[in-house]
């Protein structure tokens, strides 16, 4: 008996595709072509090759970038991943305390990135900020935009407070999923605290914490509003991340062709990254569903 297939539903992807033709695609392939030509102006272009890649690689401004990048993000993760699982731990189970919990962690991810910027740039000011005029007040020298350790202090501050609430909300879900029955087995053999979370919680959260390690990952490593709004990318080129060098080669400095080219690096680093964790989270749910 012939079985005929309907294709109809394709219709229905088809906006899907289009948007995403336009929204991405088509801006990659442009930011492709720069980063193999170079233009002198009037809409004239010269091939050029690799040149702007290997003028990249051979950037001490972009290997300074990047090790500020990856030096932000390693911080952001060391934080707010055991942040946000002791967070989660101590969280109410159930009842009005718990939804109450719940909205408040989840308001600092409701602020758009530049307004947590202006927060953040005036809450540490030392005439007219809460936190920068209170420091002043105890004697402690604090001033976000002369000094380097400051700077970085608030800009990581800043982050720790606006996402660590993602990871907390996503541990607090892998905690639910855990069956009661798993507390009452190891309340009957009398696990201490420690071995609960070692050996019940913590593997229940894993498939949850690599979503928020990428998710966290990806952000601090692309992250560009907020430091910028705050810091400017200084003092000097202190928290200058490899997303502001980037606007600032690109528009600053109308260099089309090494911004394209520092974009494309740029691009790939994350999409490897998210690939290494992709890889890694279907192995997990391979090993769980054996």
């Amino acid at each position: 008996m012939d079985k005929t297939t309907n294709q109809k539903a394709w219709f229905l992807v088809l906006p899907v595709l289009v948007l995403v033709a336009f929204s991405a695609v088509i801006p990659l392939m442009t930011v492709v072509n720069y980063s193999v030509q170079d233009t002198f102006g009037n809409n004239v272009f010269f091939w050029a090759g690799l040149e702007w890649f290997e003028q990249a690689l051979s950037s001490d401004r972009l290997w300074a970038a990047f090790g500020r990048q990856i030096m932000f993000s390693a911080i952001i993760l060391t934080i707010q991943i055991p942040l946000g699982i002791f967070v989660a731990l101590n969280m109410p189970k159930k009842g009005f305390w718990a939804s109450f919990c719940l909205v408040v962690m989840a308001l600092p991810l409701l602020i758009p990135f530049n307004v947590v910027g202006t927060i953040w740039q005036i809450f540490g000011r030392v005439d007219i900020g809460l936190l920068g005029h209170t420091l002043d007040a105890m004697g402690i020298d604090y001033n976000y935009t002369n000094d380097v350790l400051d700077a970085w202090i608030t800009v990581i501050v800043m982050d720790v407070w606006h996402w660590t609430s993602l990871v907390a909300l996503l541990a607090y879900a892998g905690l639910q999923s855990i069956p009661e029955a798993y507390y009452q087995a190891a309340k009957i053999d009398q696990a201490s605290r420690w071995k609960v979370f070692r050996y019940i919680e913590l593997p229940k959260m894993q498939g949850v914490l690599l979503i928020a390690i990428l998710l966290r990952f990806m952000d601090s490593f692309m992250i560009y509003t907020e430091p910028f709004v705050v810091t400017g990318g200084g003092p000097g080129n202190a928290t200058t991340f490899l997303s502001i060098d980037l606007v600032k080669m690109a528009i600053g400095q109308f260099d089309l062709g090494p911004a394209a080219a520092f974009s494309i690096m740029y691009f790939l680093v994350i999409l490897l990254v998210s690939w290494v964790f992709y890889t890694v989270m279907t192995n997990l749910d391979k090993r769980e569903g054996f």
